[in-house]
């Protein structure tokens, strides 16, 4: 027997917008989400093409801190429930 836990999970979504550079948000993805620079510029492209992009996974209080870095440089982010 295989008990699973259904507990949710958040994703931290990175949004689109006209005004910020692919460097600053793939620099902002290296630092704040400790991503490698491969990864923090495959989510730009992400974020560029379908206006956003599921960058960590994890629990509130671990997103948290992140969504509120990222938004102090002025790029959105939001919080999103997930059960995946």
């Amino acid at each position: 027997m295989v008990l699973t836990c259904n507990a949710p999970l958040y994703s931290l979504i990175v949004w689109n917008d006209d005004i910020n550079t692919f460097d600053w948000v793939i620099e902002t993805l290296v630092e704040v989400c400790q991503h490698s620079p491969v990864q923090a510029e495959q989510c730009s492209l992400i974020i560029h093409y379908n206006g956003k992009c599921e960058v960590k996974k994890g629990d509130w209080d671990f997103l948290e801190a992140m969504k509120d870095a990222i938004l102090e440089r002025e790029i959105g982010a939001t919080i999103e429930k997930t059960y995946a």
